[in-house]
């Protein structure tokens, strides 16, 4: 396929801009960078009914999430719980910001954002634990944050997208909470570079080959703990019962065929799963949904999928 022209403008911008490639600073200048890019010029910010800041307990001490409240009346709503891209090691809540307000006003329901541990300073499974403990604690505390617990998705990008796979399979083996969807956009769900696809697109296309072993370097410990599921989540032995899942890859992405790969085994399994490859898109797209028509797609489209979930799985 052809490269998508808003997609091939916005690449010679980033390349103008002189911004640092990814993987090429040290964590603490790379976590300035990456914010410093997400705060792009010219992405406004829609209103959400309310926002709150709040901190919940997790296990290596507090976790911060933020609350994104679509709706003000009293009925209970659905939830997504967000878990933010940035390869283990950067992104924060702000980063995400603007997803997560498109996600809270498009499916009409409450976001909440887990601002994760990160990397090198917190190693895997750091993020794991507090994702899953954050995921745990909304829905222990349903009627506090007036949702649905009956009807609790999680999603993210990226690594975000891999930390949401690996909570799905842990509430799964746990027994709690019961999910109703995954979202994943562009997850990440091994840690090998032996795909097509991070051979093809392993350079040029913003997310490198060589960024993703920096990620890697930073997030394990060993490269033994690749082959753990909690950190490469397509190496799962049994992937049936797992949440139904709505799975966005894009064509120019090194990632793009382990999350298509990772949909598939789910299909076998008799998982539910809508997987959309965008073409003519790279690595992170969707979060240029304010400049990029595909993005802007992405977005609407995943969206509805969502919506539709939460309103399948509605208590009678």
């Amino acid at each position: 396929m052809v490269m998508d022209a808003q997609m091939k403008t916005i690449l010679k911008n980033i390349e103008a801009s002189g911004s640092p490639p990814l993987g090429s600073l040290p964590p603490k200048q790379e976590r300035e960078a990456f914010i410093a890019t997400n705060k792009t010029p010219g992405k406004k910010l829609e209103p959400v009914n309310k926002i709150v800041n709040r901190n919940i307990q997790g296990p290596g001490g507090n976790i911060p999430i933020r609350i994104y409240n679509y709706s003000r009346d009293t009925e209970r709503q659905p939830v997504m719980v967000f878990f933010h891209g940035g390869g283990f090691v950067t992104g924060n809540l702000e980063t995400h910001d603007y997803i997560c307000r498109a996600i809270t006003n498009r499916a009409e329901c409450v976001v909440v954002s887990v601002d994760y541990r990160l990397a090198p300073e917190h190693q895997f499974p750091a993020a794991v634990e507090d994702c899953y403990a954050a995921t745990q604690w909304i829905s222990q505390h349903a009627t506090e944050l007036n949702i649905d617990p009956s009807r609790i998705a999680v999603g993210g990008d990226s690594s975000g997208g891999n930390l949401a796979t690996v909570v799905s399979y842990q509430a799964k083996q746990k027994g709690s909470p019961k999910l109703i969807c995954q979202m994943l956009l562009y997850p990440l769900t091994q840690f090998s570079f032996d795909t097509v696809s991070r051979r093809e697109n392993g350079k040029g296309y913003v997310l490198t080959k060589k960024a993703l072993k920096y990620y890697r370097k930073h997030y394990l410990k060993t490269l033994e703990e690749a082959k753990n599921p909690f950190a490469s989540p397509l190496l799962i032995d049994d992937v049936s019962n797992l949440p139904p899942a709505i799975i966005v890859t894009a064509e120019y992405d090194p990632l793009r065929d382990e999350g298509e790969a990772y949909g598939k085994r789910l299909k076998e399994a008799g998982v539910p799963v809508t997987l959309t490859r965008y073409n003519g898109v790279i690595h992170g797209f969707v979060a240029m949904a304010a400049f990029l028509k595909q993005g802007k797609n992405a977005l609407e489209e995943t969206t509805v999928l969502l919506r539709s979930a939460f309103g399948e799985g509605r208590s009678e």
